[in-house]
C-alpha cells in the first residue's frame, strides 16, 4: 500500500474529512454519517450543504453496498466494497468521490441512467426526481434508479468513469462537487 499517494491528495486537495475503503455495513455508514455531522458542526456548515452532503454520502455507500462485486466473477459471495472520500477543495467546496467495482450488466444500467441525467438541467433533474417519486417504480429498488437522481439535484456537477478490470468487471468512480457559494 502506497499511502503517500492519500498524504498527496491531502495536500493537493485541502482539507479530506472522511476517508475508507473496506466492506460497508449499514452500521458502518451510520458511523460514518455521525462523524461527517459532527464535522459539519465542527465548521459550522450551513444545514443545507451539510444535508446535501450527508445524503450524497448515504446514497453512494448504498449504491456501494448494493452493487459492489468482488473482482473474479466466479466468486459468488457479494464484495459490498468500496472506497469513499468527502474531503474539501482549497476554495472551500466538497466533494465526495466512491469506488467501487460492478458488473457488465450493473454497468449498463448505470451507465444509460447517468448518461440520461447529464443531459438534464436542474430543473429537468428535479422534475424527474418528483416523477419518479410519485410513480414509485423505481422507489427501493436495485435498478440504479431515483438515488442518482437525488445524487444530481444535491450537486453542483458530477462525473463519473468505468474502468475495465476484466471482461465482466469495472471499476465504477463517481465524484460529485458541492458548492458552498
Amino acid at each position: 500500500m502506497n499511502i503517500s499517494k492519500i498524504r498527496d491528495m491531502v495536500e493537493d486537495d485541502d482539507i479530506i474529512f472522511l476517508s475508507y475503503g473496506g466492506f460497508l455495513s449499514q452500521t458502518l455508514i451510520a458511523g460514518m454519517t455521525e462523524a461527517l455531522e459532527k464535522e459539519a458542526a465542527d465548521n459550522d456548515l450551513r444545514m443545507g450543504i451539510a444535508n446535501n452532503i450527508f445524503t450524497i454520502f448515504i446514497e453512494l455507500s448504498q449504491n456501494m453496498m448494493n452493487y459492489s462485486k468482488s473482482k473474479n466473477e466466479t466468486n459468488k459471495s457479494p464484495g459490498k466494497e468500496g472506497l469513499i472520500i468527502v474531503g474539501k477543495d482549497a476554495f472551500n467546496n466538497y466533494y465526495i468521490h466512491s469506488q467501487n467495482i460492478i458488473s457488465l450488466e450493473d454497468k449498463e444500467k448505470v451507465e444509460k441512467k447517468l448518461a440520461t441525467i447529464m443531459t438534464l438541467d436542474k430543473a429537468e433533474i428535479k422534475k424527474k426526481y418528483r416523477e419518479l417519486r410519485r410513480e414509485g417504480s423505481e422507489k427501493h429498488s436495485l435498478g440504479a434508479g431515483i438515488g442518482f437522481y437525488e445524487i444530481a439535484k444535491r450537486c453542483e456537477k458530477f462525473n463519473y468513469d468505468f474502468e475495465r478490470i476484466n471482461a465482466k468487471r469495472f471499476y465504477f468512480t463517481f465524484k460529485t462537487f458541492i458548492n458552498t457559494n
